[in-house]
């Protein structure tokens, strides 16, 4: 029993857990509608509940202005009854002849009880009753009789504001125990010392409500006067029975006495729906209600479908921002109409730039405007059929930069089949054309290397042909020098010749140095280097640099100071390169105008902390200088700007300073000309002479550079 208690406990648990998560489903499922309902219902009560509020509003609003125009019409009779207690004053009758005139006035005004004339010291002169009042009792007359108090109260408030003046209200009796609420109302007769007497006019308040008010006032509603208190005095008329009653009141202020005019309204109270606009409103919005109610099933559905079409749009919109290729979208009056972010980026243009821009685009190049306006205006003609393969053009950055695109654009055609525009994409071919760029640069780097080595192999070969020539000439040569040793009697031809066979010696065996350097590089042995004094390399290279300057009619200037200390250099690399540059120097103020000055410099560097003390060799010219052209491919090897030149004299001169651990570098000279400069270590003493540096450069490379090719 227990174990199978313990079965059902989970059991149970879980189905009710699944019971209120189904209701938590369809809660959140139908939460909206419910709300719906509810606002609804809640709008239709609080609209009921207003326009209630209103009509309620306008009945008290109504009951308020009759009481206001019932107020006006009782201060109207007031004054018209005393405009004509003046008119029976200027009569100016004997007490005998008084009453008369005074009936006719009691007979106009039912809601005077009595007229009196009373003289300055208000004693009565003469009086008349309302024949309306046949029950009324005469006030008593005692000196100190209650109404003739009130009346010399009234008659000396009245003296005192020099018009009419009227008494509080109170009670007086007729026969038979019925009574009437009065007061009493005092008009001075003349003013000042021409004062002759009083006129005391004993009011009905009652009759007051009935004579002046007209009887709309009393058909609905009751009017009375109250004081201020609340305490009724007189009433006329009466609300209608099973009516709402409505109160007003409103404030009847007399010269000495305040009253209260107030009226009660007995109308019908509105209904809950109290007019037909409400009724109309609330019965529109039932039906609102219904309406919605019947389209809660058709709701999920469209919930289904905008959440399909929601993942269809999220789907491309993803496929569009992740292409690589720009996409745009034109009308058929060129407006861009759609891009994608691939075309933003590639352009540099925010989509709001370019959406509604028309023609000319912002992308297009300034000078190719007048070229695109034609194109598109073709195509917008419908006179250029799409190509598939695409057409290459040039594009404009944000920033100015410009950019090769390959455009494929095709007729957008939309969902009924109408031509509404064009699609485009658009593919950027700057990474392709840099890629295009290399692999050029790359045949050209493998054509070169091919040429090197070739000139690698014929080097290595004329060096090993050209030795024994050369020594030839040398052994020749001072066999020459050894016969004209021999003669006796030297004359000055004999003297010259055997100068010239000592130099044609001398360079015969530099030629053999430099052929053995070649071959030594070629087999990529170390090279021999020594101190060396710079002196001693310039002198080295200067009569074959004299020989060139005299033909061209250059001026040669050396500037290298005898205390200079010695160079740690291989000479013969070195001489080659400074007669290389010498020679490209001179050839380059070939065409320039006189003053031709080559000049070959030595001077110290500035030595900074921890360097090795370095000579700098400079070789200028003061010829046209080198374009910013040529300066990009100057040591680029096969490059050249001359007919006859190979392109590898500078290549190799840069090869050769690279080996010493120096740089071959080149600047404009100022007015014109350029200088070419290179750095060598100045040499230690002997026991601490630095290493040879290890030479990595290719044999074809290395052989090269002790050529004499011009650049």
């Amino acid at each position: 029993m227990t174990a199978a208690a313990a079965r059902v406990g989970p059991r149970l648990a879980q189905q009710v857990r699944a019971r209120w998560q189904r209701l938590l489903a369809l809660w959140r499922r139908w939460r909206l509608w419910v709300a719906l309902v509810l606002v609804v219902a809640l709008m239709l009560g609080v609209l009921a509940w207003l326009a209630r509020n209103h009509e309620i509003d306008e009945l008290q609003r109504a009951l308020d202005r009759d009481n206001a125009a019932a107020a006006q019409t009782l201060r109207q009779g007031l004054v018209r009854r005393q405009q004509d207690l003046h008119g029976l004053a200027i009569l100016q009758l004997t007490p005998e002849g008084w009453p008369p005139a005074a009936m006719a006035l009691l007979d106009r005004y039912r809601d005077w009880l009595r007229l009196e004339w009373r003289d300055t010291h208000l004693r009565l002169l003469a009086s008349a009753d309302s024949p309306y009042y046949p029950a009324f009792q005469l006030p008593d007359e005692g000196p100190l009789g209650q109404e003739v108090q009130r009346v010399r109260e009234v008659c000396a408030n009245a003296a005192r504001l020099d018009g009419a003046s009227y008494s509080e209200s109170h009670f007086v009796q007729r026969s038979a125990g019925v009574g009437e609420e009065v007061m009493q109302m005092c008009l001075p007769i003349g003013s000042g010392a021409r004062r002759s007497g009083y006129l005391v006019v004993t009011y009905s308040l009652a009759g007051m409500l009935s004579a002046m008010l007209a009887p709309a006032y009393t058909q609905r509603q009751s009017v009375a006067f109250t004081e201020l208190d609340g305490t009724r005095l007189a009433v006329q008329g009466g609300p209608r029975r099973g009516a709402r009653l409505f109160v007003s009141q409103q404030l009847f202020d007399l010269p000495g006495v305040a009253l209260v005019l107030r009226m009660d309204g007995g109308r019908q109270a509105p209904d809950t729906l109290p007019n037909v606009m409400t009724a109309l409103v609330t019965g529109l919005s039932i039906a609102l209600v219904t309406v919605l109610i019947l389209l809660a099933r058709d709701f999920r559905r469209r919930q289904q479908a905008e959440a399909e079409l929601g993942e269809a749009l999220a789907f491309r919109k993803a496929m569009e921002d992740s292409l690589v290729t720009g996409l745009r979208a034109r009308d058929l009056q060129g407006r861009i109409t759609y891009v994608n972010p691939a075309f933003c980026a590639m352009t540099g243009f925010a989509p709001e730039e370019l959406i509604g821009h028309a023609l000319p685009a912002p992308y297009w190049p300034p000078e190719h405007v007048s070229e695109y306006a034609e194109r598109q205006a073709v195509r917008l003609a419908g006179a250029a059929a799409p190509s598939r393969e695409g057409m290459e053009s040039v594009f404009m950055r944000k920033d100015g930069t410009r950019f090769p695109v390959l455009i494929i654009e095709a007729p957008l055609i939309g969902a009924t089949g109408k031509h509404g525009g064009w699609m485009g994409a658009v593919l950027d071919l700057t990474a392709q054309r840099r890629a295009e760029e290399m692999s050029r640069a790359s045949q050209e780097r493998l054509a070169a290397s091919s040429r090197l080595a070739t000139v690698g192999e014929m080097a290595s070969l004329m060096s090993h042909e050209l030795n024994q020539p050369l020594a030839a000439i040398s052994s020749y040569a001072n066999g020459s020098l050894n016969l004209l040793a021999a003669e006796a009697a030297p004359t000055p031809t004999l003297a010259d010749l055997r100068v010239a066979l000592a130099r044609i010696a001398e360079q015969a065996g530099r030629a053999g140095k430099v052929i053995n350097s070649v071959h030594d590089l070629v087999r990529r042995r170390a090279s021999q280097r020594q101190a060396v004094a710079p002196a001693a390399l310039l002198d080295a290279v200067l009569p074959l640099v004299q020989l060139q300057a005299r033909k061209l009619g250059v001026r040669v200037q050396i500037n290298c100071a005898p205390s200079l200390p010695a160079v740690w250099c291989e000479p013969t690399m070195i001489e080659q390169v400074l007669l290389n540059l010498a020679r490209n120097a001179m050839q380059a103020m070939a065409d320039s105008p006189s003053p031709r000055l080559l000049r070959l410099t030595v001077q110290p560097e500035p030595l900074a902390r921890g360097a090795r003390a370095v000579l700098r060799f400079a070789v200028s010219d003061t010829g046209s200088g080198i374009s910013d052209e040529v300066a990009g491919q100057l040591f680029t090897p096969f490059f050249t700007t001359k007919a006859e030149g190979m392109g590898l004299g500078l290549s190799l001169c840069r090869t050769a300073i690279e080996q010493h651990g120096g740089a071959l570098v080149h600047e404009p000279q100022w007015p014109r000309g350029t200088v070419f400069s290179f750095g060598l270590t100045v040499a230690d003493p002997p026991a601490h002479a630095p290493p040879a540096a290890p030479d990595e450069t290719p044999a074809p490379r290395a052989a090269a550079a002790a050529s004499g090719a011009a650049r």
